[in-house]
């Protein structure tokens, strides 16, 4: 019900707002909207919340991974873990509500990002020209995937990419840093030691998914653009590496695929974060470890279809036939 509450309120929102850069100069004075990459405004549409309506977190807390009690074994987080420092875990139920963490690790400034409407999962270096910059939520929305913004320069970025698409920092790319989402049992059983996010100072419902139902739907939330090709489901779930997307019922099939240069394996154990009203009992949709032929951890995204085909329209579908 939340979720289709969520939806009725966005898309009045989306239909009042104009896709026209004079429309949002009122509330991003500073964005230099004759500087973008996107072909027509009319991509860009609102998802209801304005700016920082979801708010972004900086320097969050952190526990010992034996020390945290309250999340569920099969619950997703993302993983982060740089060469020489203590591995990092950021949970699902907090990026649900939050959609990114800056966050600094050892030496390298991190935004930790997840878009619930295509379910992807990015980690990116906070590094940009020079400066390190702070992202939050703009609350607009292209192909149904998150924008973000810089508050340095109040640039807006494609957070399924990590390329500034509206501002100074149009066309600017992000670097990846590897980065995975896997249950929170799979993360403490390998990193006993690790460190897990604490729960943000914030009056949320931690745990609970609104989006309930969301990954069976029939169609994506506010997606207007075409259906991935082959009859693939616009919200099934691919593994992107670079411009290519391997279907993940492939994997779940095969267990462990090698090609196009990387080794790509599943293991059940993880909770869908966009299935059951509570995130920790929803279906096991599995876990996804992308690394080359010498065992390092390849930078990935696991996302819906339909995205893939959204922001890589000429990528290369990897179907195994």
């Amino acid at each position: 019900m939340f979720f289709r509450i969520l939806a009725i309120y966005a898309l009045m929102l989306a239909g009042a707002a104009q896709a026209d850069p004079n429309f949002w100069r009122h509330e991003w004075p500073q964005t230099n909207f004759d500087r973008t990459n996107v072909p027509s405004w009319t991509e860009i549409i609102s998802g209801g919340p304005g700016k920082d309506g979801i708010p972004a977190l900086s320097a969050p807390e952190f526990l010992a991974a034996a020390q945290e009690k309250g999340i569920a074994g099969r619950e997703p987080v993302i993983t982060v873990e740089i060469a020489g420092e203590v591995p990092r875990a950021y949970p699902i139920r907090y990026l649900t509500w939050h959609e990114i963490v800056n966050d600094v690790v050892g030496k390298v400034p991190v935004a930790v990002t997840f878009c619930p409407l295509c379910n992807s999962a990015l980690t990116f270096d906070r590094r940009v020209k020079g400066r390190v910059l702070t992202f939050g939520v703009t609350g607009k929305l292209r192909n149904s995937d998150m924008v973000m913004y810089d508050r340095e320069s109040q640039s807006w970025w494609q957070q399924a990419i990590g390329t500034g698409i509206v501002g100074e920092m149009t066309g600017v790319e992000l670097t990846l840093v590897a980065s995975w989402m896997e249950s929170w049992d799979q993360f403490r059983n390998r990193n006993p030691d690790g460190l897990v996010m604490a729960e943000p100072r914030h009056s949320r419902p931690y745990g609970r998914n609104p989006y309930r139902g969301y990954d069976s739907s029939a169609r994506p939330f506010l997606y207007s653009g075409e259906n991935p090709p082959h009859g693939i489901d616009p919200l099934a779930r691919v593994v992107r590496v670079g411009k290519r997307a391997w279907p993940m019922e492939r994997l779940r099939l095969a267990g462990e695929i090698r090609e196009g240069n990387v080794v790509i394996r599943w293991e059940a154990g993880q909770a869908s974060a966009l299935d059951h009203g509570t995130i920790g009992k929803g279906r096991d949709v599995g876990t996804i470890r992308v690394q080359d032929g010498a065992g390092l951890d390849v930078a990935h995204d696991v996302m819906f279809a339909f995205a893939f085909h959204a922001f890589w329209p000429e990528g290369t579908w990897m179907l195994g036939n």
